[in-house]
């Protein structure tokens, strides 16, 4: 949710050719590195499943 209000307001500005709040991109980036650190995660959890031979981890 609160990653779609951070993408609408800084389309929305881009479109009015605006700046964006400081605190807009704070938590853009935030929820950005979030998102990378859990996919991360998932991808390191599948990836040990898959040398260990351990189907419950997929």
């Amino acid at each position: 949710m609160l990653l779609s209000f951070v993408l609408t307001g800084a389309s929305r500005n881009r479109k009015l050719e605006r700046a964006n709040p400081p605190m807009l991109n704070y938590i853009g980036y935030v929820l950005f590195g979030i998102t990378c650190s859990v996919a991360m995660m998932a991808a390191t959890y599948a990836a040990w499943g898959v040398i260990s031979d351990s189907a419950a981890a997929i």
